[in-house]
């Protein structure tokens, strides 16, 4: 009797073990499938707005990230082109920053998989890419709220609200951007309830190919993690870069750097979009100048940039320079993060002139 209980348990214990190998082995066998916990607005995409995208997977292999791309006129692999992957919790979910779009793609991954950064057509199955999940935006966004501002006989409007710059969520306060009794224009970083506030002013209308000129105060005083960007930006131009072109002055938060200005033409991550110099002292003039099939840009020393000046610094971009379209000149003077060199206190810039030539 004993030998046949025996007999019976060893059968009974062999087919728990049959029948739970079988069920481990069809989970692993279930495809895998992503699900979205949070999408983003639907908006024209932008290097300005941004949200955050999350959700779940399930039947991840391990090793296997998420990628994400958003939809506005190209596809744009997101939050930024050197930072594509996202790995899954242990929990399985996940979760990014992303700029805006009308639509999203999550994608899942190898981690050896290699994102373009822009696409024409929506993300496809196969290969590295396990998995992909569509989705439109949900619901709009109101418009920035802003103020009006005369400078230089141009109309300009003053951002108010947060954007992202430099990789920082900045705070943009109309307190930091006015017009002193001379005319020119003062952009400042201050300190207001215990948060770093920048400035940021753009033109109510679309200027074109012609020669930009802004002459700018000296600016050795900023400290690394403040950074002066003068740039064209289209937000309804997804598909050329948005049309920007930088004239930016700053250390970007490293204060041995010998160099404190670059030009360059988006996206900054192709090769020989940047031009770094160093600038010296004193008041200078940056001059821009558009045509079409190329961007020509210059730093001269003093207020003025006459034709048989000698330039501290010349680059003239063509694979990159952007058609004209609805562009707007903007001014941004922001704070980037730094581990070496935070910012410490207030920091202020001051533009005599600005000047556009057809």
């Amino acid at each position: 009797m004993k030998s046949k209980r025996d007999a019976l348990r060893a059968l009974a214990l062999v087919t728990f073990c049959m029948v739970l190998n079988n069920c481990h082995s069809g989970q692993r066998d279930l495809p895998p499938s992503i699900e979205f916990t949070k999408i983003p607005p639907a908006a024209r995409g932008g290097r300005e707005r941004t949200d955050t995208i999350s959700g779940r997977v399930t039947g991840a292999r391990p090793g296997q990230m998420i990628v994400i791309y958003a939809r506005s006129g190209p596809w744009w692999v997101q939050p930024w082109p050197d930072r594509p992957l996202i790995p899954i919790r242990a929990d399985s979910t996940w979760s990014t920053e992303t700029h805006l779009g009308y639509e999203y793609a999550a994608l899942l991954v190898d981690s050896s998989y290699h994102p373009l950064p822009t696409m024409d057509l929506p993300p496809a199955q196969g290969g590295s890419v396990a998995l992909v999940r569509i989705v439109k935006g949900v619901g709009t966004l109101p418009p920035l709220p802003t103020k009006a501002i005369q400078f230089s006989g141009y109309n300009w409007k003053v951002r108010i609200g947060d954007a992202n710059r430099g990789g920082v969520n900045n705070q943009y306060d109309a307190d930091n951007v006015w017009t002193d009794e001379t005319g020119a224009l003062h952009l400042k970083i201050a300190r207001k309830s215990g948060t770093w506030t920048c400035a940021q002013v753009f033109l109510t209308r679309s200027l074109g190919y012609g020669t930009y000129m802004f002459v700018v105060r000296d600016t050795t005083h900023l400290e690394p993690a403040a950074v002066l960007s003068v740039h064209t930006f289209d937000e309804w131009a997804g598909d050329q870069n948005y049309r920007e072109m930088d004239i930016e002055i700053g250390r970007w938060g490293d204060a041995g750097s010998k160099t404190n200005a670059q030009f360059g033409v988006q996206p900054f991550y192709v090769p020989g979009n940047v031009a770094r110099f160093t600038e010296p002292p004193g008041t200078l003039t940056q001059v821009m100048v558009w045509e079409p099939g190329r961007a020509t840009f210059a730093t001269f020393s003093g207020s003025a940039a006459p034709s048989n000046a000698r330039p501290i610094y010349k680059h003239t971009f063509i694979s990159g320079a952007p058609s004209a379209g609805k562009e707007l000149v903007e001014l941004m003077f922001y704070v980037v993060p730094s581990e070496t060199a935070p910012l410490q206190g207030d920091n202020e810039i001051v533009i005599d002139k600005f000047q556009y030539l057809p």
